[in-house]
């Protein structure tokens, strides 16, 4: 169930290495960090793909791409990947990837037109997490995860000038009654 391999406690890794721009946020010692300390003990891997590049000099520029990203990071051990592809260009959906490293699966959802997105893929995480947490499987936990954070998208707003974040309350806020 919500357990990963060997019977420990699921360790999600949510590798905040790029920025929204794609520049990198850590220098080369932590992506060494990330990648050979981190990511062997990881349960799931959960990097957009500015963080795939970075991490494994893969560029995922289509959904057809969208494995071999997942294969590169699973390469450094982790028992699963989500490669998160909001940032895919061209694509009318917001597909994600899961890969155990011998089957994937694509979770579609809407690509909204909005550019209050910022903290989706910490959110994405933290709700898998917590799926996990309450003893959901892994695709089930990622599946939860991807509404959730789908959700949060859809009900995001502008908070001052710039990128607004996406909304964790849309469970309580008026909204959704």
């Amino acid at each position: 169930h919500g357990i990963g391999r060997g019977g420990r406690t699921p360790f999600v890794v949510d590798p905040v290495a790029a920025s929204r721009a794609g520049e990198p946020l850590l220098r080369p010692d932590a992506l060494d960090a990330l990648r050979h300390g981190a990511f062997p003990r990881a349960t799931l891997v959960t990097p957009n793909l500015d963080e795939v590049r970075l991490l494994t000099g893969v560029e995922a520029r289509t959904r057809d791409d969208l494995l071999d990203a997942a294969k590169a990071i699973h390469d450094y051990g982790p028992e699963w990947v989500l490669i998160k592809s909001g940032h895919l260009p061209d694509d009318p959906e917001c597909v994600d990837l899961l890969f155990d490293g011998a089957e994937a699966e694509l979770l579609p959802g809407p690509r909204y037109a909005t550019v209050h997105t910022h903290g989706a893929g910490d959110v994405f995480a933290s709700a898998i997490t917590a799926a996990l947490a309450k003893g959901a499987s892994m695709p089930d936990a990622v599946r939860a995860g991807k509404r959730f954070v789908t959700r949060s998208v859809a009900h995001a707003y502008s908070l001052g000038a710039g990128f607004g974040p996406v909304s964790t309350f849309w469970r309580v806020s008026p909204r959704s009654f």
